[in-house]
């Protein structure tokens, strides 16, 4: 009997260890390694709690965020740049006629107006705009939308050979963007592109993308723009954006949009570099114009056979193909044949390249050429003259006659008066302007009319115009070859009598 009551008495002690051992089992999270195993860990949902983010979207995150703070900070320096051109109309030369004036009515056409966008990006508070050149290149009225509001805008200067402007308007307290630099700029660097694409509508249009090349050149052949070193991105830049701002991410401006491969986005945009553009823009800021050196040379690259035809180790620096007659070049003893592989301690990469290094130089800079001529290097030391497109295109300057007896003021046909009126094969003076009243006036000569010759000898421009009409004398009949659209015809003019 005891023996039993001693067995049940162990067996509740077991009992009772096993249910205190569990509880502080329990308590202390004691389990065994093989139950834990095979449980699968659950995250508790806690309400109002975000997902838990990976370092890859992280970074997505940040850079999205970058996007948007660039943008921000850009827009309010980013504009609207539209122009208007006047397309004069080709008058009648029936209209000139008394007979028909009499007894028909033929109307003149009407004066048309050819309207432009582009972009433009503020560079300086005191409404300074920086833009390129087509996009108000023979603009006879500019106009600037900044948020929301229309300003009428000066044209301050043009460089056609960077194709680069400045255009200004009177508001002060304006948003100017940082001027970055481009020579830092990295293939591969994330970048922005702000502009307008196509419509107005579409202003301050923010498209990203990558540096996907430098110093690209020999992309504007045969458009005057000489000065190339493009920045190349595959951010989208459609017809509108040009001019506007190409912005790393840090918002600094280190291109000025320009160009596109075909009609629309394909991948392939460029943008002036602002080291090359900022230089440009303080001239026109400061001088209106653009003033750069100039060597006297007529140049081209040297490629791998050229290289070995003179004895060069590689395909670098630019061949000497002619030197201007009484040029600096020509002075310093540069010759046909020569090629410059440096000036001072600037290795020439190519022709494109020594184009750069010459125009980024001021006239009247003395500079040290090292040429390779009979298979040796030579030094030669030139004092670079003024570049001076006119004499280097041929173009006429915009010279103008004063008013003379006859009432007329003529000009030279430069190529943008000449595609205006439709003269592009003409070489004459155009008629800028007439005296009501004059001996001109009386017998129906206007304005854009096209003077071919006077008194059988022909002008082609104002000097030999002002020659020949300042010597007539009064009552003498002065015969003019005219022209006005298409059609050529006489006028005969008698000088007035001194009063």
């Amino acid at each position: 009997m005891k023996s039993r009551k001693l067995s049940l008495l162990v067996i509740f002690g077991v009992f009772v260890g096993l249910v205190v051992g569990l509880v502080i089992s329990s308590n202390f999270n004691w389990t065994l390694k093989s139950i834990a195993a095979d449980k699968k860990e659950v995250t508790p949902v806690v309400l109002g709690s975000t997902t838990p983010v990976s370092e890859e979207l992280r970074g997505l995150e940040s850079l999205s965020k970058a996007f948007v703070q660039v943008s921000k900070e850009v827009s309010p320096s980013v504009v609207t740049i539209n122009s208007e051109v006047v397309v004069k109309s080709r008058r009648n030369p029936l209209m000139d006629d008394e007979f028909f004036r009499y007894f028909f009515r033929i109307p003149d056409q009407e004066d048309q107006i050819r309207r432009g966008l582009g972009s433009g990006v503020i560079v300086n508070s005191d409404g300074y705009i920086l833009t390129n050149n087509h996009v108000v290149k023979d603009a006879d009225a500019v106009t600037v939308t900044l948020e929301g509001k229309e300003y009428d805008a000066e044209i301050i200067g043009k460089d056609p050979e960077s194709d680069l402007a400045v255009i200004k308007i009177e508001k002060e307290g304006l948003v100017a963007i940082k001027l970055g630099d481009s020579d830092n700029l990295e293939v591969g660097e994330w970048v922005l592109a702000i502009g307008n694409p196509f419509s107005s509508d579409l202003s301050k249009t923010v498209t990203a993308g990558i540096v996907s090349a430098k110093g690209r050149t020999s992309l504007m052949r045969g458009t005057g723009i000489t000065y190339e070193d493009f920045i190349q991105t595959d951010a989208a830049i459609n017809p509108g954006n040009s001019g506007g701002p190409l912005v790393n991410l840090r918002g600094e401006l280190v291109g000025i949009n320009t160009a596109i491969v075909g009609q629309a986005n394909i991948g392939i945009g460029f943008a002036i570099p602002i080291n090359l553009a900022r230089n440009v823009m303080e001239q026109l800021i400061k001088e209106g114009r653009v003033v750069r050196g100039w060597l006297g040379v007529m140049i081209g690259n040297v490629d791998e056979n050229m290289a070995e035809a003179f004895g060069l180790k590689d395909s670098k620096g630019a061949l000497v193909s002619d030197v201007v007659e009484d040029s600096p070049a020509e002075k310093a003893g540069v010759e046909a044949g020569d090629i410059v592989i440096k000036v001072d301690d600037t290795k020439i990469e190519s022709s494109d390249h020594l184009t750069m290094t010459i125009g980024s130089k001021a006239p009247g800079t003395k500079v040290k050429l090292t040429i390779w001529r009979d298979n040796k290097e030579r030094q030669l030391t030139v004092t670079l003259g003024e570049r001076d497109i006119d004499k280097l295109t041929g173009t006429p300057k915009e010279e103008k006659s004063t008013k003379n007896q006859l009432g007329l003021e003529v000009q030279n046909l430069t190529p943008e008066l000449a595609q205006q009126y439709g003269y592009e094969n003409e070489n004459a003076v155009i008629v800028t302007d007439v005296t009501p009243g004059s001996v001109a006036d009386r017998e129906n000569i206007r304005k854009g009319f096209l003077i071919l010759s006077v008194n059988r000898q022909s002008v082609t421009s104002v000097k030999e115009f002002n020659k020949i009409v300042d010597d007539l004398q009064p009552n003498e009949v002065v015969l003019f070859r005219l022209k006005s659209g298409d059609t050529s015809f006489f006028k005969a003019l008698r000088v007035p009598k001194e009063k």
